[in-house]
């Protein structure tokens, strides 16, 4: 389904109303005939947007998953989405550039106010306030905020009235992230991998993946407490937090090392006062096609970014990354440095860490689904069924005749 969605305008897809009106969870329930794969469906949506089924579209989360290259791409460790990390932390890259920067990096001061207008004896085009009472001037802003935190900020003159709200209409997801370190990788000596899926709604914790250091230190399980969970153990203390995942380990692997953690840390996205939440924001039924045509259209000279505007790995670093940089590619436009044509471009394929396709046996490409299977067996049994009649009606037309 998703295939036929294009990545930069889901809302032109074949069947974008019909699926934009549509939630997630009413596909779910009308594509999975048994309850472990409505089950598991529901995970894959709360594990990838961190949200429940009946709040996001359906035509939003197939875009999503086609702009993430499918639905094993953006499963998958190795080959995947989850593949890499990086040495020392991936801080590094704003710490770095910040250092590059020197102090025209301004930390601690929230802006509150944009306005285009050249005030006098200025000029600058865009005016900034902050919430410390500071101002700058600049030729072009580049907005990489969350929807839901642009919002917050006044612009002057006002976003159009649709695009606005849409900014309404697009809240973070729900999502705590869950630490637990160990003396041991217990799980390694029982040749357990570290990635668990758990379907039981009294576990806390969704899925789990192996934290250890490459070299294997720093033993450690990250696990994810997602979407209505994450909002349920909202009130919870940490600890309890920590011994209800460590339980839940434990059953899970059989193993009562697994209860005894040296270490534990945890961060709720949604107590972060600059995102709101994570991963993303949330498209609801109708958002795509009534309210997110032009979403990336600059206005003014403001420009707009943030991994909610990309049109690959949206949702992640990656998306951010490329918003930024197609923002970035605008302002040489307008600049004149470089032609229209030149603001989509795209970067060239990393060398070192490659996709590679991703391969299916012939059993996964020929077997039918429960619906499909059950429709080739009517289809079968009504040839079977007609074939049958026209033998008993010949055979009756040959007893006659003999006769």
């Amino acid at each position: 389904m998703g295939e036929e969605i294009p990545a930069d305008a889901p809302w032109d897809a074949p069947h974008a109303l019909e699926w934009d009106h549509m939630t997630m969870k009413q596909l779910l329930d009308k594509l999975c005939w048994t309850k472990v794969t409505r089950d598991f469906g529901t995970l894959f949506v709360n594990v990838n947007v961190t949200s429940e089924p009946h709040e996001a579209s359906a035509l939003w989360f197939l875009w999503y998953l086609k702009q993430c290259g499918g639905t094993a791409r953006i499963f998958s460790t190795t080959n995947g989405g989850q593949e890499r990390k990086f040495v020392g932390g991936s801080s590094q890259i704003s710490e770095r550039m910040a250092e590059s920067l020197g102090d025209r990096v301004k930390l601690s001061s929230p802006v509150t106010q944009i306005e285009q207008q050249q005030p006098p004896g200025s000029s600058g085009r865009v005016h900034i306030h902050t919430e410390g009472g500071d101002q700058y001037m600049a030729d072009f802003a580049v907005l990489a905020l969350p929807p839901a935190m642009l919002a917050r900020v006044e612009l002057a003159p006002a976003l159009p009235p649709v695009r606005a709200q849409l900014l309404q209409r697009l809240p973070m997801g729900s999502v705590v992230k869950c630490m637990v370190y160990y003396r041991s990788a217990f799980w390694r000596d029982k040749d357990f991998c570290g990635t668990m899926m758990i379907l039981d709604e009294e576990s806390p914790i969704g899925l789990t993946m192996d934290d250890c250091k490459p070299d294997g230190s720093y033993p450690a399980i990250m696990g994810f407490i997602l979407s209505r969970k994450a909002r349920r153990l909202a009130s919870l203390s940490k600890e309890e937090r920590c011994r209800r995942i460590c339980d839940v380990y434990a059953r899970v692997l059989g193993c009562e090392e697994a209860r005894h953690p040296v270490h534990y840390e945890e961060r709720n996205w949604g107590e972060e006062a600059f995102s709101g939440g994570c991963y993303t924001a949330v498209c609801a039924p109708g958002t795509l096609t009534d309210f997110a045509r032009g979403m990336r259209e600059p206005l003014g000279r403001l420009h707009f970014a943030g991994t909610e505007t990309a049109t690959r790995w949206s949702g992640y670093m990656d998306g951010a990354i490329q918003a930024g940089e197609r923002a970035a590619r605008e302002i040489l436009h307008e600049m004149g440095k470089i032609s229209r044509s030149e603001i989509l471009t795209e970067p060239e394929p990393c060398l070192e860490v490659p996709a590679l396709p991703m391969r299916r046996s012939l059993l996964e490409r020929a077997l039918p689904s429960v619906g499909g299977l059950l429709r080739l067996l009517g289809f079968t049994g009504a040839l079977a069924a007609a074939a049958t009649t026209a033998a008993l009606v010949a055979g009756r037309r040959g007893h006659l005749a003999l006769r």
